[in-house]
């Protein structure tokens, strides 16, 4: 067992972080940053309060190298559960104590329904278990048979099963420096004291980041996203929903992307979707390929940033895990459209989004005047619609096509419509 000795008398803070969730990139960034606010303080000691079922094993890895570089002497509390990713790192520190009924160990690598991994994914957890065990002057052994079922141990381990230690059974095999009820009660058996107990506070961005990523608040932004969307289809050239399309985007894909679920890729594929569909509103007549690939994008990109793929491996993700994102992603897109559909005459024809639309009609009372004086001597005229109205799109009467507008919401292609008014050099029409 590594021996921890004060060597500096001055130094009486131990830092003290919790890893009380899932192990993920938040802890991950939670560790390196109570490590760097530790040694900024010349803390004596760093302490984990622990009680995790484990996590994503990168992150894991990657907290087990922190923990073994830094020079502050590292101590963990388990609290409860130390299991999986949360063992590998408890090993990890320097010392480790627990409470009357914790455990520590279970490393074997499971998806997230709980199903073993294949046995490169073992290889890999059983070797760092082992050498992280040896770097803290513990058993290796026993540390690699906390992921190999088919290894044994003599007095502790029979082929089969996967080492999980009791608090008791920690202390006899050397995984356990002592039994406390709670964390303070460490500072007691530290040589060089009297030591005084400082706690990690997270940070206002931390929180936030944390409130953006819970599922209901991702989902408001999802909404938010195709509102504004199929707002702008059914009024192109308002650009607000559009903005607020944008920016809720941003707020969705943001924390997704600090926290390790959102990947570049998948940001790009959301942002191609966009690209496609503002092509098919400003430029092309009709809705066609550009339109449903731009969907299509869009749906996918917003799915697969909801679960925890490593680039294009996707061996951690159960199934369940993409139907429930997808679920989630298509709800989201049929509720505006549901909305529209029931009070899609009543938003139309009110005056706020009259208001906010960019086709506001001009007159010669407020200093404007139209263009082309020959669209006033259509008023009343019935044409055909030559492109669907969405609610913009073409018309043709006596053999000269018009831009035209409706104020119905949609007008299908080839429909007859009657010419009611003027909106800058739009004809507004409606289904005759």
């Amino acid at each position: 067992m590594c021996s921890i000795m004060h060597t500096n008398a001055q130094n009486k803070i131990v830092y003290q972080y919790d890893i009380h969730d899932e192990i993920g990139p938040s802890v991950n960034r939670l560790t390196q940053k109570a490590i760097a606010e530790a040694e900024k303080k010349n803390a004596a000691y760093l302490l984990i309060d622990m009680d995790s079922y484990g996590g994503l094993v990168d992150d894991a890895d990657e907290i087990r190298t922190a923990l073994l570089k830094t020079k502050i002497p590292t101590l963990v509390f388990i609290r409860n559960n130390a299991a999986s990713a949360g063992a590998l790192i408890s090993i990890a520190c320097d010392s480790i104590y627990m409470m009357p009924g914790a455990t520590i160990g279970a490393a074997c690598v499971v998806n997230q329904e709980g199903e073993m991994m294949p046995e490169k994914y073992q290889s890999y957890m059983r070797k760092k278990l082992g050498a992280t065990a040896e770097e803290t002057g513990r058993d290796p052994k026993i540390a690699e048979g906390m992921a190999d079922e088919n290894s044994e141990i003599d007095s502790i381990k029979p082929k089969g099963k996967i080492v999980t230690f009791t608090t008791d059974e920690a202390l006899k095999h050397g995984y356990c420096n002592a039994k406390l009820e709670r964390p303070e009660e460490i500072l007691a058996l530290l040589a060089g004291g009297p030591y005084v107990l400082e706690k990690h506070e997270s940070s206002l961005a931390e929180s936030a980041v944390l409130w953006l990523v819970n599922p209901a608040v991702s989902g408001v932004f999802l909404l938010l996203i195709f509102g504004g969307i199929y707002f702008e289809f059914k009024a192109p050239g308002t650009l607000l929903p559009l903005g607020v399309s944008v920016v809720a985007a941003l707020f969705y894909f943001a924390p997704l992307y600090v926290e390790g679920l959102a990947a570049n890729w998948e940001i790009l594929i959301f942002a191609l979707g966009i690209i496609l569909l503002l092509v098919e509103i400003f430029v092309l007549p009709g809705f066609g390929v550009a339109g449903i690939s731009g969907i299509v994008l869009i749906i996918l990109g917003l799915t697969l940033a909801l679960v925890r793929n490593i680039n294009f491996d996707f061996s951690f993700v159960p199934g369940s895990a993409l139907a429930y994102s997808f679920l989630m992603v298509t709800l989201a897109m049929a509720a505006p459209l549901v909305i529209l559909l029931v009070f899609g005459q009543q938003i139309f024809a009110s005056s706020v989004f009259k208001k906010m639309s960019d086709v506001a009609e001009m007159n010669h009372q407020v200093g404007f005047t139209v263009k082309d004086q020959k669209l006033e001597t259509l008023m009343g005229q019935i044409a055909y619609s030559v492109t669907d109205l969405r609610p913009s799109g073409k018309i043709e009467l006596n053999g000269e096509r018009y831009e035209a507008i409706t104020d119905d919401g949609f007008i299908a292609k080839n429909s007859p419509v009657k010419i009611s008014g003027i909106r800058l050099n739009y004809l507004v029409v409606e289904a005759a």
